[in-house]
């Protein structure tokens, strides 16, 4: 980033007010009897219809679209270890995508926990004030322990946005390169690069949807995680496979796909060209992918390839994802996010691709026309058709695996309503 553009990103989070985000009075204020309702007296009314009622709480509050963005600042952006402090602008960062795409409220909270039960405890403690928790650069393997642990403790959504949220954008991708390719998931031999959360998290997904676990090839830095290996924690031995192959070299060697969720320009050209033919090739690494589009496409012009920038085609972003997945769980007061409503929100979110795409989103980003193809496997975040088709999938797969707490809401609210869904 040059010194012009990190001044202007002080600037921006400087001036007018410090800080991203801020909170608003939703009710009339003007009179003493506008008080007197929103504090005392009035405000015993409710609280004893909540005591009597403790799902009054949805309809007298702000809970049903109150999500916790919350983190211990463990694994921040590609910063790392910054603590909880320096990761705030961060989540309020995070908040902002949430209000601007779903129109819900955040509270970004940062926890100095350094132990994992301490950070659980310290969540489970204040989680009735919120209708869902969203958990943010978290390093692994503590990020799995932490949800695993708030996920059994807690009755609403827990939701890990570096795992699921990445994992979810990364399939919905991929369905549509494989089909492009004339590739099925249950046939590709699948290369994952980073064994970290997102890696992890999406191989699980990626199963879950019909891959072949022998087909997959998870790496970390000491390369394949194979069955050999006597240095792996529990969530990495879950993906060892019985292979000769110990190298990334030798894992790309006749694969279909390649997922990267490591470092920069950790894949050759060399190594593109020992792929299967018809190749996909998803190097997500931010901001320099393991391998740039002109030598990855120079390699093998046939290829399907993705990228984290937004300056390539096939943005692979988790606001794709996330704001809509919440969406949908709040809608219906699910008591977490579960596998179905994950598939679901792949399925919704790879179909749209299809869709003729509407004048407003071309001149967003300054193009002609976009449409179906090796340039084009998934919308564009700034699509206004996310909110209309991710939420309803979402909230219709939590209703039928038996995790909502309230019916399907029809017809399904509009965007400028989504947030009176809760009420």
């Amino acid at each position: 980033m040059t010194e012009e553009r990190k001044k202007a990103a002080l600037e921006y989070h400087a001036r007018p007010l410090p800080g991203k985000i801020a909170m608003a009075i939703t009710k009339p204020c003007r009179t003493q009897e506008n008080l007197g309702l929103a504090y005392t007296p009035g405000v015993a009314e409710p609280v004893r219809a909540i005591a009597t009622e403790p799902e009054a709480v949805y309809r007298y509050t702000a809970k049903g679209n109150l999500v916790a963005v919350i983190t211990d600042g463990s694994a921040v952006l590609g910063l790392g270890n910054v603590g909880p402090l320096a990761s705030k602008p961060v989540m309020e960062g995070k908040g902002v995508l949430f209000k601007k795409f779903a129109g819900i409220d955040v509270f970004d909270i940062e926890v100095d926990a350094r132990e994992v039960d301490d950070f659980v405890d310290t969540v489970a403690r204040i989680a009735p004030t919120f209708g869902g928790i969203n958990l943010e650069d978290i390093a692994a393997p503590r990020c799995f322990e932490i949800e695993a642990a708030l996920k059994a403790r807690l009755d609403i959504p827990v939701f890990h946005d570096d795992q699921h949220g990445t994992a979810v954008i990364i399939a919905a991708a991929l369905l549509n390169a494989l089909e492009l390719q004339g590739k099925t998931l249950a046939e590709a031999k699948i290369v994952c690069l980073g064994a970290g959360a997102a890696g992890i998290a999406s191989m699980r997904l990626l199963l879950a949807m019909g891959a072949q676990r022998e087909q997959l090839r998870l790496l970390d830095r000491g390369g394949v995680i194979h069955t050999g290996r006597m240095d792996l924690n529990a969530y990495k031995q879950a993906f060892a496979v019985e292979t000769r192959e110990r190298s990334l070299a030798d894992a790309m060697r006749g694969a279909d796909v390649f997922i990267g969720l490591s470092g920069p320009d950790l894949v050759t050209a060399e190594m593109i060209r020992s792929m299967a033919p018809r190749p996909i090739v998803f190097a997500l690494s931010n901001p320099d992918p393991e391998i740039h589009p002109h030598a990855a496409h120079a390699a093998c012009p046939d290829l399907v390839m993705a990228t984290g920038r937004s300056d390539y085609p096939n943005q692979v972003n988790n606001v794709l994802g996330f704001p809509f997945i919440f969406r949908g769980a709040l809608d219906v007061r699910a008591t977490t996010i579960n596998q179905e409503m994950l598939v679901a929100c792949v399925h919704a979110l790879a179909a749209l691709a299809h869709e003729p795409v509407p004048q407003e989103v071309l001149e967003a980003y300054g193009l002609d026309r976009l449409e179906f193809g090796p340039d084009y496997i998934i919308p564009k975040p700034l699509d206004p058709r996310l909110i209309h088709h991710l939420p309803p999938a979402v909230a219709r797969a939590a209703v039928a695996s038996g995790v909502a707490r309230r019916d399907y809401p029809e017809p399904y609210p509009q965007p400028a309503t989504l947030a009176e869904a809760c009420a």
